[in-house]
């Protein structure tokens, strides 16, 4: 019984060693590509009224 429950956390402690692998990779690459866009840029766009003229 206790080859079994060690068995058990064996295989516990590996799955949460790879999802904790595969997080702390998804995380590292998303900062990477965040870091490595370019700042984007805030356009304003001012609207000139003019009054039209009839001739």
């Amino acid at each position: 019984m206790e080859d079994l429950l060690n068995f058990a956390m064996l295989i516990c402690a590996t799955l949460g060693s790879m999802a904790f692998g595969i997080l702390a990779a998804y995380g590292i690459l998303r900062a990477g590509f965040a870091m490595m866009r370019r700042p984007t840029k805030t356009t304003v766009v001012e609207a000139v009224s003019e009054a039209a003229q009839a001739s």
